[in-house]
C-alpha cells in the first residue's frame, strides 16, 4: 500500500518512487532491496567538515554481508584530519549514514549510492561538537520548549565564470530573470535543477540574478536555486547537495563556478538569504487574521538580537565584510521591514488575502477554489556562500527561541522596523539602529559577547565556538574596508583567495 501519497507520486527521487515511501521512513532494509534490485555497485558516504565542504568516502560492497556491516555500523575515520578541534592523539570517528539522505549519484558511470552521514564517537554517541549533532539538539530543544515546527529554505546565489563572448554581450548588473540567449548558462541550471529534485531537493524555482558583467575578456553571469520551506535539517542537506551538484557540473560544462560572497571589485556579490517558519500541527503560525503574527515578531526581535553573534557562523572569510556594504542590497543595520530589501531581515509577500488573482488572469476559469495555506516567511539577508550551515541554522533556531522565550520581543520588534529605503533615506535613518560587524574579528567579538545563548545546555559546546572564534581572529581583518579602500589589486588578490569558499 502506497503511504503518503502526496509524497511519492512527483519526488524525483529514485529510491522514493522504487520505495513507495518518502525519505524519512527509509529503513536499512529498504536501502538493501533498492541496491540489489538496481544493481547498485559502489556506496559513497559524504560528511561536512571544517571547510564547510562534502567529503568522501567510498565503498565496494563485495557481499549482502558486507553491505549490511556498512550501512549497520558505518566506518572508522581520522577526526582530527577533518576537524580542527579534535587531536590526532584520540581522533579516531565513527561515520553513519542517514537513510533518509540516499540518492543515485547522478555523474558516476559505475551505478552508485550517496549518503550523507553523521559523527560518532569512540562509545557510539553522538559527537557533541559535530555541525549535525549541534543542529540537532537546537532543534530537538526548540521542538520540546515550543511545539512547534521550524522550517527554512535557502536561497543559493553563484556567479558562472567563462570566457566572454561577444555575442548577446552581458549587460552590467541587468541579469535578473534573462532567458537565453541573453542568459548564457540557463541549460546548466535547468540541469542542476533536474538533477537536485533527483537528489531529494525541493526545488522552488531557478532564474538569472541581478549579476551580470564582463571584465578583463571573461563573462560573470549569476544564478540563484530557491528551495521550498522544510524541517531544518533537511533544508541544510538541500544546500549541501545543491552546492555539490552545481560544482560538478560546472566542472563538466568547463566553466567555474563561486559561491563566493564577492566574485570581483566594484560588482555585487551572492549572498544566501535564509527564510523561515513556524508551524503547528502542519499550520504556518507566521500569520494571524491575515497579518504579520506575533509569533513572526517575537521571533524576528530574537534572530536581530543575535544578529551579531550569527555573523560568525554565516560570514565566516573577510571578504564577506566586503559584500556588506551599502548599495550592493546587502544589509549593514540591524533591522527588519515589510518587503524592504534594505534591510536585515525582510517580510516577502505571503499570498495573504490575495485570492483573485486566478479569476483576473483567468476569467474563463470559473472553478471555485479553496484558500490556499499561507506562504508567509520571514528572511535573513545577511549569510552568504561561507556560510558553516549547520552552525548557521543551529544559531537560527536558538535566536528565534530567544525571541519566543523573551517578554519584550515584540516591542523590541517595534522599535526596529523600517520602512523605507535605508541607503536611499540616510536622513531618515533612526539613530538607534545598529550596525552588523564590519570584519571576521568584529564577528569574533560579537560571538564571544552572547556566546551564553548557544552554551545554554550543552547545544554548542564552549571547544566549538573557541574554534570558531580562533578561526575568524587568525585572518587579522580588522578595518578591513578601511585598510582597502581603492587598493583595488590588494582587494582583487582578496577575492581570488576566497574564490571557492564553502
Amino acid at each position: 500500500m502506497i503511504k503518503n501519497n502526496n509524497d511519492i507520486l512527483m519526488n524525483q527521487n529514485e529510491l522514493v518512487q522504487f520505495l513507495k515511501k518518502p525519505a524519512r521512513e527509509f529503513t536499512r532494509e529498504d536501502i538493501i532491496r533498492f541496491i540489489e534490485a538496481k544493481g547498485i555497485a559502489m556506496l559513497n558516504f559524504r560528511y561536512v567538515a571544517d571547510d564547510g565542504k562534502l567529503k568522501s568516502l567510498n565503498f565496494v560492497p563485495f557481499s549482502r554481508d558486507h553491505l549490511e556491516s556498512i550501512l549497520t555500523a558505518g566506518e572508522r575515520v581520522d577526526g582530527s584530519s577533518l576537524f580542527s578541534f579534535i587531536e590526532s592523539g584520540a581522533s579516531d570517528l565513527y561515520v553513519m549514514p542517514r537513510y533518509r539522505t540516499a540518492f543515485v549519484n547522478p555523474f558516476t558511470e559505475i551505478p552508485t549510492l550517496e549518503l550523507l552521514c553523521s559523527f560518532y564517537n569512540n562509545d557510539g554517541n553522538p559527537l557533541e561538537s559535530a555541525p549535525e549533532y549541534i543542529l540537532r539538539k537546537a532543534y530537538t530543544r526548540f521542538k520540546k520548549k515550543t511545539g512547534y515546527t521550524f522550517k527554512a529554505f535557502g536561497e543559493l546565489e553563484y556567479y558562472i565564470k567563462s570566457y566572454h563572448e561577444d555575442l548577446y554581450p552581458l549587460v552590467d548588473q541587468k541579469g535578473y530573470h534573462q532567458s537565453k540567449p541573453f542568459a548564457k548558462f540557463e541549460d546548466l541550471r535547468i540541469e542542476a535543477l533536474e538533477l537536485c529534485a533527483k537528489a531529494g531537493c525541493r526545488i522552488k524555482y531557478g532564474h538569472s540574478e541581478v549579476g551580470s558583467f564582463s571584465k578583463d575578456g571573461e563573462d560573470f553571469e549569476q544564478h540563484e536555486i530557491e528551495f521550498t520551506p522544510v524541517e531544518i535539517d533537511e533544508a541544510v542537506d538541500q544546500l549541501l547537495i545543491a552546492k555539490w551538484i552545481i560544482r560538478i557540473l560546472c566542472s563538466e560544462y568547463g566553466v567555474e563556478v563561486s559561491f563566493a560572497p564577492k566574485i570581483t571589485v566594484g560588482n555585487a556579490g551572492s549572498g544566501m538569504h535564509i527564510h523561515m517558519m513556524i508551524e503547528k500541527n502542519g499550520e504556518n503560525m507566521m500569520i494571524d487574521n491575515g497579518k504579520l503574527s506575533d509569533v513572526a515578531k517575537k521571533m524576528i526581535a530574537g534572530i536581530l538580537d543575535l544578529s551579531k553573534s550569527l555573523t560568525a557562523f554565516g560570514n565566516t572569510i573577510p571578504t564577506s565584510y566586503l559584500r556588506l556594504v551599502p548599495h550592493q542590497e546587502a544589509p549593514t543595520n540591524i533591522c527588519w521591514g515589510d518587503r524592504n530589501r534594505s534591510v536585515l531581515m525582510r517580510v516577502p509577500l505571503g499570498w495573504n488575502g490575495a485570492t483573485n488573482m486566478i479569476k483576473d488572469a483567468n476569467p474563463a476559469d470559473t472553478a471555485e477554489y479553496q484558500k490556499m495555506p499561507s506562504k508567509q516567511t520571514v528572511e535573513l539577508r545577511s549569510p552568504d556562500g561561507s556560510a558553516d550551515i549547520y552552525k548557521l541554522f543551529a544559531g537560527l533556531v536558538i535566536a528565534a527561541e530567544h525571541g519566543l522565550e523573551t517578554e519584550d520581543s515584540i516591542k523590541k520588534a517595534g522599535d526596529l522596523y523600517v520602512d523605507y529605503n535605508i541607503f536611499q533615506n540616510q536622513n531618515k535613518l533612526k539613530k538607534n539602529l545598529e550596525s552588523l560587524p564590519a570584519s571576521c574579528w568584529e564577528s569574533a567579538d560579537c560571538l564571544i559577547a552572547q556566546r551564553g545563548y548557544f552554551e545554554k545546555d550543552g547545544v554548542f559546546p564552549p571547544g566549538v565556538i573557541e574554534s570558531v572564534v580562533s578561526k575568524l581572529r587568525a585572518y587579522d581583518d580588522k578595518g578591513l574596508s578601511e585598510n582597502l579602500y581603492n587598493k583595488n589589486e590588494e582587494i582583487s588578490a582578496l577575492v581570488r583567495k576566497y574564490l571557492h569558499c564553502g
